[in-house]
């Protein structure tokens, strides 16, 4: 029978499996086992270690996104609070307006309606305020403070803001009386936070710090509203009547809400 090179290849295959299972059994492999093991175990470890850097290099970058978000969530919810707070102090603050207008009985004298200042013109003696016919507001009503003073009325209005023209504006006139004396007069606005009280009978005797109120006579606005005090009178032998200098009790830069007086 011919042996063929492929059984010759096969047979010697075996051979050689065989005689490293027998040196293994005895032992006769570990100088070579250990030999290979010192060479591939640092490259082994390398690879280990690579496989260790490129884990937490990933690993980092998604908590890095991780952190981004949460950061993110926090300023979103810090942004939150800090709206939620800033409406508390808008609600705390109208809450002490009101509670001082009650303190002074406003609300058994007069219909009112809380509005807030947006704008100020001190060249035009005019502000605006955050109300509007939506909110009932007409031309023509009275606008005070929450301490009864006297600023102005109502002039244009628009679907959620309206004008108010100063007392001081050149527009403004209205009836008035010098508290506590049977003394009466017109109050004009001069421009320029400017007012002045006229048409005082000469014969009537008017000082300064004199306190100036609204009358109703013209029906403009409501009785005993504080206009502010006499600064100054000019009275002559040529003019029929005298006339005063006026310190508004309105402080025009100090204001942020004003009360409407819807009814009176």
């Amino acid at each position: 029978m011919k042996i063929t090179p492929k059984t010759k290849l096969v047979a010697a295959i075996l051979l050689i499996v065989a005689l490293f299972y027998f040196l293994n059994l005895n032992g006769f492999l570990s100088p070579f086992k250990n030999f290979f093991y010192s060479i591939s175990s640092p490259i082994q470890k390398n690879l280990w270690n690579g496989g260790i850097n490129v884990s937490q290099f990933f690993s980092g970058i998604l908590d890095a996104k991780n952190l981004k978000k949460e950061i993110d969530d926090l300023n979103v919810k810090n942004q939150e609070l800090t709206a939620q707070i800033a409406g508390l102090q808008e609600l705390k603050k109208e809450n002490e307006n009101l509670r001082q207008a009650l303190n002074l009985g406003l609300e058994k004298e007069f219909q009112l309606k809380l509005s807030y200042i947006t704008s100020k013109d001190i060249f035009e003696d005019s502000l605006l305020i955050g109300s509007g016919s939506k909110d009932g507001i007409n031309k023509g009503m009275p606008v005070i403070t929450k301490e009864k003073i006297l600023v102005g009325r109502i002039g244009e209005v628009y679907d959620n803001y309206s004008q108010v023209i100063l007392i001081t504006n050149k527009k403004s006139s209205f009836d008035s009386q010098i508290s506590e004396k049977d003394i009466f007069g017109v109050v004009k606005g001069e421009g320029n936070a400017g007012l002045r009280m006229e048409l005082i009978p000469k014969e009537k005797e008017v000082s300064p710090q004199d306190i100036v109120i609204s009358t109703t006579i013209s029906n403009i606005f409501p009785k005993g509203l504080l206009v502010g005090e006499i600064k100054e009178v000019k009275k002559s032998d040529l003019e029929p009547y005298q006339s005063a200098e006026i310190k508004p009790a309105f402080e025009f830069k100090m204001a942020d809400s004003l009360f409407v007086i819807t009814n009176f």
